[in-house]
């Protein structure tokens, strides 16, 4: 995800949702959704939703064949969120929906910054100790035993066949790759995992503290090392070296080496 620099098209869709609010594009992805955060004033749509008149964003995601073909959800994405949202800080939803041409999901601000906003971007020891204790509460928090999605290896190397076939990027599916992710370690512990763990999907407290996680699109039951070896494996890209070993401090756990070379191969394969 990008924070767009240049001029964004705003989608009728999303401007009927944000009535007479300010609109401000977010985030943009390589799939070509777009994210707007809207500062409403007087009259707006989400208005009987949201008493309290907080910001809001809207996610907006175009139906191509791309986006179809890597079964973006906008929808499924809210369901984990209201399923999550009993037992963790995460955006309350306030519509979903979809028309022909692309999907969209609006939810209330949380009042807290991204991992990698400037102002954290400038603090990487406090950002990378908060993304380990946020992984660490989303894992003891939500059941197991009672989520009703997986990130199980098997699913994510059918979903990389899948997408494979159909030509999408990715980064080397091929015979010896097939050969590497089959050879899967045990589980260490099964939790709820994020399933985007990245730094930009952690939101920290203005005391650096852990306040919530957004992008729950791929929530699901898997070892906690599908989650931790991605988290630390955003560090370098969006922090530079160093910083790892403070995610796991901050969790409470020992760095284990192979599960982190595993999910982070078949992390870049799907």
């Amino acid at each position: 995800m990008t924070i767009p620099s240049d001029a964004i098209a705003v989608p009728d869709v999303v401007r009927e949702l944000a009535g007479d609010g300010l609109v401000t594009p977010a985030w943009r992805n390589e799939l070509g959704g777009l994210t707007f955060r809207v500062e409403p004033f007087g009259a707006n749509p989400l208005e009987a939703q949201d008493a309290t008149r907080r910001a809001y964003f809207v996610k907006w995601s175009p139906r191509t064949d791309r986006a179809l073909a890597e079964d973006v959800d906008l929808a499924d994405e809210a369901a984990r969120m209201r399923w999550a949202a009993p037992y963790t800080p995460v955006p309350q939803v306030l519509e979903v929906g979809a028309d022909e041409n692309a999907e969209w999901l609006a939810t209330v601000a949380i009042e807290a910054r991204s991992a990698v906003d400037p102002r954290w971007l400038a603090e990487p020891e406090t950002a990378a100790r908060a993304i380990g204790a946020g992984l660490r509460a989303l894992h003891d928090a939500l059941p197991v035993d009672e989520c009703p999605w997986t990130w199980s290896i098997e699913d994510r190397i059918a979903g990389a066949e899948a997408r494979a076939a159909a030509g999408l990027p990715s980064d080397g599916w091929s015979a010896e790759a097939r050969a590497r992710v089959a050879d899967a370690p045990d589980h260490d512990r099964l939790v709820v995992c994020h399933g985007d763990a990245c730094a930009p999907n952690t939101l920290l407290a203005d005391d650096g503290s852990w306040a919530a996680h957004v992008d729950l699109g791929s929530l699901g039951v898997a070892d906690r090392w599908a989650d931790l070896a991605i988290a630390t494996y955003s560090l370098g890209w969006n922090f530079g070296a160093g910083y790892e070993h403070l995610v796991y401090e901050a969790y409470g756990i020992e760095e284990d080496p192979d599960r982190v070379a595993y999910y982070r191969i078949l992390w870049d394969l799907g």
